[in-house]
């Protein structure tokens, strides 16, 4: 069944980005191209409409055949120019989308795939192990940095042009279902990692949205904890003056001093009062330097130490009572 030009030209207008007037003419090569730039990053698509009637005619089998001196094509600096832009776009995709992946295997990859298929658009093709190799070789004596991406993609490039050759003719077509099958896939395993990294994004930006209005309510809450902080400070908070004398008793009622004292009398942390002075009692006849004549210098010490004890214990609760 021969192909419309009006059909073409529709497609072109409609979804030419996409490559759609491609594809209705059986070139899935340009077409793919087209689908992961964007037509040529919108300048080459509208350049396709001068060639429209060529490519037609051509999947018509009309066209007269272009004569080929051998096998080797015409040097073209337009194909050099997209194979170097679009091998460092594919470059800088895999970059952004494949962050876990080493760069030295995920960049020379993606140039060397991005130049392999700009050299394969329309009636030519080149070798696929020269190029990656030019390309990994490239990648790796320049450590596979970011800026490399455009050494790598002109020394694939360069490759490419010293291997190319035209197209074998007559060679069968797959039927549209495969042809469509073979893109999505192509395009699925482009995006796919782009799409990860945006919806990783995404989840990152809504967590931030998500906190403005916990942050937004702590400054509106800041006056007025400021005040109540202030308040406190200068003794007109609500809190008991009792409640706050108790509490603070007991917090300077477990010093270290105070804990020595106790043990120095044998008691145990917060004794009674009535416990501390018979206890003091008690240890001072048995520790005093007149009934301890035989060990009159560690008694001394012992009876001193009663004395400091018992007027740390003592002194604070007589001052309260």
């Amino acid at each position: 069944m021969g192909k419309s030009l009006l059909v073409a030209y529709g497609l072109w207008a409609l979804g030419g980005p996409l490559g759609l007037h491609h594809l209705y003419l059986g070139r899935d090569s340009h077409a793919l191209l087209w689908m992961l730039t964007l037509g040529g990053f919108g300048a080459a698509w509208l350049c396709d409409f001068w060639h429209l009637p060529a490519w037609v005619a051509a999947a018509n089998g009309a066209a007269v055949p272009t004569k080929r001196t051998g096998t080797v094509p015409a040097f073209s600096p337009l194909r050099l120019a997209g194979q170097v832009a679009v091998g460092m776009y594919f470059g800088l995709v895999a970059a952004l989308g494949l962050p876990w992946v080493p760069a030295l295997l995920a960049q020379p990859l993606a140039v060397g795939l991005g130049v392999l298929l700009v050299s394969w658009v329309g009636d030519q093709m080149t070798e696929v192990p020269s190029t990656l190799a030019a390309a990994f070789l490239t990648s790796l004596l320049l450590q596979g940095r970011v800026l490399a991406l455009l050494p790598v993609s002109a020394a694939a490039s360069a490759a490419a042009q010293r291997h190319r050759r035209y197209k074998p003719c007559g060679m069968p077509r797959p039927g549209l279902p495969t042809r469509l099958y073979h893109l999505g896939l192509a395009c699925l395993a482009f995006t796919t990692p782009l799409a990860c990294r945006g919806l990783c994004g995404a989840a990152g930006v809504a967590g931030t949205l998500l906190s403005l209005p916990r942050a937004a309510l702590e400054i509106l809450l800041l006056p007025l904890r400021a005040s109540w902080r202030l308040a406190e400070l200068l003794g007109f908070s609500s809190a008991s003056p009792a409640r706050d004398s108790g509490a603070s008793f007991k917090r300077s009622s477990w010093s270290q001093r105070q804990k020595w004292a106790y043990e120095v009398l044998s008691l145990p942390p917060g004794s009674a009062t009535e416990d501390v002075h018979r206890s003091y009692r008690e240890l001072a006849k048995l520790w005093h330097p007149d009934h301890n004549r035989h060990r009159a210098e560690e008694a001394q010490r012992r009876f001193i130490e009663l004395q400091e004890a018992y007027r740390e214990l003592a002194a604070p609760r007589r001052a309260a009572g």
